[in-house]
């Protein structure tokens, strides 16, 4: 019996392992199989979202943003402060005094011709402009300057002949070459309108007696065409820099330097002169 038991025993033995030995077998390769992991690539920026600002955003003052218009076009309204140079030309010019005057006498003669003189001035200028095509605009700029005019009658010299203010409003039609550009040159053509105001007489004593010769000082209204060219540059956002120069023809202008009583002159000194003004500006624009 103990030797039936021991081999019974034996090939129990011998059954399991064999069995255990498979399944260890069969396990193995699942346990070296590879490990399968899923990962999720993001993809590139792109450059037209990343690379500008969104629509709404808020464009500050001095920025330039995807949503800001190069150059100047129609509807634009433009406001300019620059700083003005008048240039006064006197291309010539014409003094009459009362023949057989006193001062006619010592003037050694009484018509003097391109012998006045009126000082150069600068100031700030505003203008305001507005486009009604692409390429078409009409500006209207307004300053006032003050100036002093001199006359050189014969032989009494140079004569201090008083001093004016002038405000030139001036109405410009303008034609802009390159509209929709950083740099837009421009050529136009308007009309001047000289306002006289603030007129002040001479405080010259030259005259027989220590008397004034010119005692007065009276210009009348003059109305000329004016032509100018210049150019725009966009800066940043919507500030431009300008430069301009304008050719103002104020010809044949009227100036009273005498009051009809003056015992010197004889009465009114009439001068006429051609004051024919070159106007030249360079300042900053803000387009609404």
């Amino acid at each position: 019996m103990s030797r039936t038991f021991t081999r019974m025993a034996a090939a129990a033995l011998v059954t399991f392992g064999t069995t255990s030995f498979g399944v260890a077998k069969a396990a193995a390769p699942s346990a070296r199989a590879p490990v399968t992991t899923t990962t999720t690539m993001q993809a590139a920026p792109d450059a037209s979202i990343h690379l500008q600002p969104p629509a709404n955003e808020h464009c500050g003052l001095f920025k330039t943003c995807a949503s800001t218009k190069i150059g100047f076009g129609k509807g634009d309204f433009v406001v300019r402060l620059s700083a003005l140079g008048v240039i006064t030309n006197n291309t010539g010019s014409r003094v009459r005094l009362a023949e057989g005057s006193p001062a006619a006498t010592l003037a050694g003669g009484n018509v003097f011709r391109h012998n006045t003189s009126v000082t150069n001035q600068a100031m700030p200028e505003l203008t305001l402009e507005y486009f009604l095509t692409d390429h078409l605009s009409l500006d209207l700029i307004a300053s006032s300057t003050r100036h002093e005019a001199a006359a050189h009658v014969g032989k009494l010299g140079k004569l201090d002949a008083g001093s004016f203010w002038i405000l030139p409003p001036t109405l410009t039609a303008a034609y802009h070459f390159r509209p929709h550009k950083r740099f837009n040159p421009y050529a136009g053509l308007g009309i001047t309108v000289a306002i006289f105001h603030n007129m002040h007489a001479a405080k010259n004593l030259n005259g027989i007696g220590n008397g004034a010769v010119f005692d007065a000082m009276h210009m009348k209204t003059n109305v000329g065409p004016s032509f100018n060219l210049g150019f725009d540059y966009q800066l940043v956002g919507n500030w431009f820099f300008n430069f301009d120069i304008k050719q103002i023809l104020l010809l044949n202008q009227s100036v009273h330097l005498s009051k009809r009583g003056n015992p010197i002159t004889g009465g009114r000194v009439r001068v006429h002169d051609d004051v024919n003004p070159t106007v030249v500006g360079a300042g900053i624009e803000y387009r609404f």
